[in-house]
């Protein structure tokens, strides 16, 4: 019914071989290599030829002859401001880092996603978060100095390119977490659904940048809260990544 292949990506999600003469290689299912990771690419009997689906896996060992694979995030850039580049895979770790906060208040992140926002100056991140009870007294409002926590935890887990135009350029707002009603994420899903897509594939977006979606998790916002700490950044961090 289907025969899939794999596009080699770099570890940063930029496809291999960026040398505009050099394609990216696709390769077989046997022709993987552990510690690679690869765009999912399709051909199905129902007409779709070489479908890159944007689900990016990593090679994490074999089963015999099989390989094993760990999802790790969706291609491309999700969120930038200015020359910042934050893949969803990054965001995924920094978003970890940051409700592990919530844990000690019986708190607990259902779902998120997130936008770039520049209708301020400098633009900033906005983060969408669905809170749930870990214990059915604990109280769904979240205290303000844990969720500014929250905010400051996960920009102090970016990587050193945001947080050095966070705090030496400047040209990067505080990061924001938006709090939304419980049932937010069923609505954002019902809403795509409706326009085609399929229950059973669907994944909560980590970016969303479709206006009538946005419409209708700002519609469902209860609390904002901003960072109020500047990241960490060094010097030799930039030299680090050259």
């Amino acid at each position: 019914m289907a025969y899939f292949e794999f596009l080699e990506v770099e570890k940063d999600h930029q496809e291999a071989g960026n040398d505009p003469t050099k394609k990216p290689a696709v390769v077989d299912l046997v022709d993987v290599k552990i510690g690679n990771d690869y765009e999912l690419v399709v051909t199905t009997f129902c007409g779709l030829y070489r479908y890159r689906l944007g689900d990016v896996l990593r090679v994490t060992g074999f089963y015999n002859k099989s390989p094993q694979f760990r999802f790790v995030g969706r291609q491309k850039v999700i969120l930038s401001i200015d020359a910042d580049k934050t893949y969803e895979e990054d965001l995924l770790k920094a978003v970890a880092n940051g409700k592990l906060l919530l844990e000690p208040h019986n708190l607990m992140l259902v779902d998120f996603t997130s936008r770039p926002d520049y209708s301020s100056v400098p633009g900033h991140y906005v983060l969408y978060w669905e809170l749930g009870r870990k214990v059915k007294d604990a109280k769904l409002e979240p205290d303000p100095d844990v969720m500014e926590e929250c905010c400051f935890a996960v920009e102090e887990s970016l990587d050193s390119v945001y947080r050095r135009f966070r705090k030496n350029d400047k040209s990067v707002g505080p990061l924001e977490i938006k709090v939304v009603r419980p049932g937010a994420f069923d609505e954002l899903m019902n809403f795509f659904v409706d326009r085609g897509s399929s229950v059973s594939q669907y994944k909560t977006p980590r970016s969303v940048t479709n206006e009538e979606a946005l419409k209708i998790l700002d519609a469902a916002v209860v609390s904002n809260f901003f960072s109020q700490k500047i990241p960490s950044w060094e010097l030799k961090e930039l030299h680090s990544t050259i």
